[in-house]
């Protein structure tokens, strides 16, 4: 039925379509339909506390997996992709990847603690939030960064994706909110973090560990985004104001974190810019950071470090920035790649080709013109 390629026609599909599903199910739930829950009653189906019937509180395996399971699955998801954070890579690779990776992070931080600054960071205009910002704009879509500099890039942009891969998860915004000054123990962080650290050091200490991991980055996301939605309501989705918001953070993430990465790249001495426009983007698992932070805080309260009030608010802010985060992802989904064709266009006008890379004669190295690199 070839349902999986229908899936991957959607931007981010393997995390959106999921997470929508999730969604669906859980608005039906919330509007106790009659109907249904008497349904649910007459298989048995135990009540809530409020004495309710719901598809995704049945109990067992099934709602520990489909309505419970986003943490837990987060989890393994940053083990497995702490695992694949390989730093040991080429010298022009690695100018590339932290010329990306600190641009996308500051420019971020920057207009997260701008917005923080100038209006109420928990639900500023159009419900957004420092969180949301911080999140969105921190984090870029790996997968079609590597496709389109696969595709449009030469190899020292694919391999700036070994240090990117930094800013997948929440390991940038939980320092950033650090920055901002929220009230998070050292615990908190650790408490987070830790999967990654420990999936980071055994995937470099053994290849094959790596290796071993390497599939539960993507085969992760599905379970832990219809868990995700699970928790939330279409009724976010549908909400002018969270929809706008949504909107604002995608063409932010693709202007500014672009439009810096291309600042400096020209800086550097970069002349092709195909690498900043392709990681001008919102990751999809982006949109489990706020779920993640979420967790974090839950730390804080306990240890008296985070009041109630605040946890309270975060409760609060979590679906509708997870909601924000996901017209994010796709909208940017489908900025990137038409950025990364204008680009391409621009530059081969110039007789600037993105696929030629620099290389070593003897022990000089001579920049070859893009015509005698397609030559060749």
């Amino acid at each position: 039925m070839n349902i999986k390629d229908a899936v991957e026609k959607v931007p981010g599909g393997m995390m959106v379509v999921p997470l929508l599903l999730g969604a669906t199910l859980n608005t039906i739930d919330q509007l106790h339909i009659p109907v249904v829950m008497n349904f649910l009653k007459m298989l048995g189906t135990a009540p809530t506390d409020a004495g309710h019937y719901e598809f995704l509180r049945i109990g067992g395996f099934s709602q520990e997996l489909f309505k419970d399971s986003a943490l837990v699955l987060i989890a393994l998801f940053l083990f497995c992709v702490g695992s694949q954070m390989n730093l040991r890579v080429g010298g022009r690779a690695l100018k590339k990847g932290v010329l990306l990776t600190s641009t996308k992070y500051f420019t971020g931080l920057a207009v997260g603690m701008a917005f923080g600054f100038i209006f109420d960071p928990w639900t500023g205009i159009l419900g957004l939030s420092t969180l949301a910002i911080i999140a969105a704009m921190t984090n870029s879509n790996s997968g079609m960064y590597a496709a389109l500099t696969g595709q449009y890039g030469n190899r020292s942009d694919v391999g700036g994706l070994s240090i990117l891969a930094i800013n997948d998860g929440p390991f940038l915004t939980l320092v950033s909110l650090g920055l901002l000054g929220t009230a998070l123990p050292i615990i908190a962080f650790v408490a987070v973090l830790l999967p990654i650290g420990i999936g980071m050091l055994l995937g470099n200490l053994d290849p094959k560990i790596r290796e071993f991991l390497k599939p539960g980055e993507s085969l992760t996301i599905p379970f832990f985004a219809f868990a995700l939605g699970a928790g939330m309501n279409l009724a976010n989705f549908l909400n002018p104001e969270v929809l706008a918001g949504g909107l604002v953070i995608a063409i932010l993430t693709f202007i500014l974190t672009g439009g810096m990465g291309i600042i400096a790249f020209k800086l550097a001495g970069e002349k092709s810019y195909i690498a900043p426009i392709a990681e001008a983007s919102t990751a999809g698992n982006a949109v489990a950071t706020p779920a993640a932070v979420l967790a974090a805080a839950s730390v804080a309260v306990g240890t008296g470090a985070m009041s109630a009030v605040d946890f309270e608010m975060l409760q609060t802010v979590v679906p509708i920035a997870t909601a924000q985060i996901s017209i994010s992802t796709i909208t940017t989904s489908l900025l990137c790649p038409i950025g990364v064709i204008l680009m391409d266009r621009h530059q081969r006008k110039r007789g600037i080709i993105g696929t030629a890379e620099d290389i070593e004669i003897g022990n000089k190295k001579k920049k070859k013109s893009s015509k005698e690199v397609l030559s060749n």
